[in-house]
């Protein structure tokens, strides 16, 4: 695959109106301005941002113009993509202090310095500026039907669930920004497609121009379910690299070839064989640590990497004990109130227990009023240890 070859086709879902065209207007030289939005509901990217990161960087290396947007405004509202339920208004305060970092974190994978820096704005730079009349003018380009016709809301309204008038204006609002902004390319996974058209629509409209919309997919396991939303597999970029590393061996073994082709840049064909190997048998286990190896490599560095690497297999391959194990605990303890200190809370201690996902010296216990003693081991879950001093 050639450079532009592999941007429209690697980890992409879709591309609309359609590859060829866009494929078209790139062989001619064009360059194109570019841009994905990150809500900051949470102080955190993850692993799901990181497919839209390295298309983003993609598109920067090919000498594009990138916009690393950042939705203060819409934030607050809160995307309703997905969600069961109204989501609450965030609070201006809250939403600035979890992007506050955001710039940092995205800087692992994007460049925001030197010849052809990614740029960063806050849509909140126009949509706080709407007057009323303005605001009036954008929704009248929107129908009810138009947005109602999502399958969450209509899921909702057979439910007899509400619907709030602001997560309606939310595909409204986020649209605006491909016109504030006169994009040519937007970028986002396919949970996003709606609000996206929303943004391509608006654009016709309003600007009289074609907006091209990029899709990427989702890591996804053979059920459907998102990595990182999946219990005990969110994947943050400021977690320690055995921490990432350690998750990261814990995902589903179906997802491995997936995010070797979404997360790093293994080449096609090296993939390909991959696939063909599992598909024949091979354990995944050595290329699920390539994908590990690779992915803390972007988020840390190739020593951290390193690392990370030899202490899961001391630990979770030899059976040594980690480095830096927890002693903290004091003879005599039960081992509930360990668990509850550790985990948090009570009721997490006690699911831990009857999940059997607790070890002391190597043998599971459901027992959580056991006294520890001086010496003994205990392995919660797949990857925290702790001793007693």
């Amino acid at each position: 695959m050639d450079r532009i070859d592999d941007l429209l086709t690697r980890a992409v879902d879709d591309i609309i109106p359609s590859k060829k065209e866009l494929e078209d207007v790139l062989r001619s030289g064009a360059k194109l301005r570019v841009y994905q939005g990150f809500d900051p509901s949470t102080p955190n990217l993850h692993i799901g941002h990181m497919i839209g990161l390295r298309k983003l960087r993609d598109w920067q290396r090919l000498g594009h113009e990138v916009i690393f947007l950042i939705g203060d405004f819409t934030g607050r509202i809160g995307d309703p993509t997905g969600k069961d339920e109204s989501r609450p208004l965030l609070s201006k305060d809250v939403v600035d202090k979890n992007a506050k970092t955001y710039k940092t974190q995205a800087s692992k994978i994007l460049r925001f310095d030197g010849k052809n820096p990614v740029k960063i704005k806050f849509n909140s730079e126009w949509l706080d500026k709407l007057s009323t009349a303005e605001l009036l003018n954008l929704l009248s380009q929107v129908t009810y039907q138009q947005v109602i016709k999502r399958d969450m809301y209509q899921k909702r309204i057979q439910e007899g669930k509400d619907i709030s008038v602001n997560e309606v204006t939310y595909p409204i609002m986020q649209g605006y920004d491909s016109v504030a902004m006169d994009v040519d390319v937007e970028v986002g996974g396919c949970d996003q497609l709606f609000n996206m058209m929303m943004g391509r629509d608006l654009m016709h409209k309003l600007k009289r121009k074609n907006k091209f919309v990029m899709t990427t997919k989702l890591l996804v396991d053979a059920q459907g379910n998102k990595i990182g939303k999946t219990t005990g597999n969110a994947v943050n970029f400021t977690d320690p690299a055995d921490e990432i590393f350690g998750t990261i061996m814990s995902f589903p073994d179906d997802v491995v070839v997936k995010g070797i082709e979404y997360l790093t840049d293994v080449p096609t064909e090296e993939i390909e064989k991959i696939q063909k190997a599992i598909s024949g048998g091979t354990n995944p286990i050595e290329f699920k640590k390539r994908l590990a190896f690779e992915i803390v490599e972007q988020l840390s560095s190739e020593n951290e990497a390193q690392n990370a690497q030899e202490e899961f297999e001391a630990v979770h391959q030899k059976g040594d004990l980690p480095q830096d194990i927890e002693t903290q605990i004091e003879e005599g303890t039960e081992l509930i109130d360990v668990l509850t200190r550790l985990s948090s809370s009570k009721s997490q201690a006690k699911r831990l227990l009857d999940q059997k996902a607790v070890e002391v010296d190597g043998k599971t216990t459901q027992d959580g009023k056991i006294k520890l003693k001086k010496g003994q081991v205990l392995k919660i879950g797949k990857r925290l240890f702790a001793q007693v001093k």
